[in-house]
């Protein structure tokens, strides 16, 4: 349920009860490919001292994962850390301004979704702040990501626009809520659960960007049923075990147009006749989507392993 560094809090879901534990050493040296070989949604077997007077279980073995989103470790090394584990969705969070969105980041997470078989479900938060001013800004986006098959729901904390929806959406599953710094995400959860009480930070006025309010992941009991997953705001994301060839794979509505392509394989780039390229032209498939997609091939070593 939670990650400190070498302290967890297990509980035997679907009941609440928390209790620490610790790793076993041979554990962290077996999964010693990420950063953290533990992560918050693992299912664990752990051994319990009864005549211990702490009462700390020891995690002995991490069981399988049906499916977890993992990122590059920010530290630019070879490894790489698990944001979270047997996830029946992943609530994206973004906001248009304020912090102003990066679809390029959004795609990077979208694309780990597709990779490693989580549901996403992307989240525009605070619409109440630029619907009138920005109203084409935001038909704009919501546009892009339905069209690339995606639900979009749109949302404000002050207003409760779309909370309910989200919160419907939420029921009864385990969600991970992530995004970049700022965008609102404890502020969801609070909207979600006013019994939740995650903190709530400023948008930095320096550079219009989020302060880290979340240092840990943890879950949370949600009182309508299910759990949410809360993780630290993120500022980068570099994606893992992906081959440039692979990429556009994991692009629905590339993978959907590619089959038309003369050539295979297809980059997508300068072959003549690909159905991608004139998809693209022809506006069913986004720029903005294509771009992300250019970008990610051009990236060097720090953004992919």
């Amino acid at each position: 349920m939670k990650n400190a560094g070498s302290h967890f809090l297990l509980s035997e879901l679907p009941l609440w009860q928390p209790f620490p534990a610790i790793l076993k050493g041979k554990v962290r040296l077996l999964r010693s490919e990420a950063t953290n070989p533990v992560a918050v949604g693992d299912r664990v077997r752990y051994e319990l001292d009864e005549g211990a007077e702490d009462q700390v279980a020891t995690i002995s073995e991490v069981l399988e994962r049906k499916n977890y989103v993992i990122r590059k470790s920010t530290n630019l090394s070879r490894q790489s850390h698990v944001i979270a584990a047997n996830l029946d969705q992943a609530v994206l969070a973004v906001s248009l301004f304020f912090p102003e969105i990066k679809l390029s980041f959004l795609d990077r997470l979208l694309v780990t979704c597709e990779v490693y078989g989580v549901r996403p479900l992307i989240v525009l938060n605070k619409v109440d702040l630029y619907r009138d001013e920005a109203r084409d800004a935001v038909e704009n986006f919501v546009g892009i990501y339905t069209g690339a098959g995606y639900r979009v729901l749109q949302t404000s904390c002050k207003t409760g626009e779309g909370i309910e929806e989200l919160r419907e959406a939420c029921r009864d599953r385990i969600s991970l809520i992530s995004g970049e710094s700022g965008v609102g995400k404890s502020s969801l959860i609070k909207a979600l659960d006013p019994a939740l009480a995650p903190k709530i930070g400023r948008i930095s006025l320096a550079n219009l960007q989020g302060k880290h309010t979340t240092s840990l992941y943890e879950m949370y009991p949600l009182c309508f049923g299910g759990f949410l997953i809360d993780s630290p705001g993120l500022r980068g994301f570099g994606l893992v075990d992906l081959k440039k060839e692979e990429i556009a794979l994991y692009f629905p509505e590339m993978l959907r147009a590619a089959k038309d392509c003369r050539f295979t394989p297809c980059t997508h780039t300068h072959e003549p006749g690909c159905a991608v390229k004139e998809a693209v032209d022809r506006g069913t498939i986004s720029p903005e989507r294509y771009n992300s997609y250019l970008g990610m091939l051009e990236e060097d070593t720090k953004f992919r392993q």
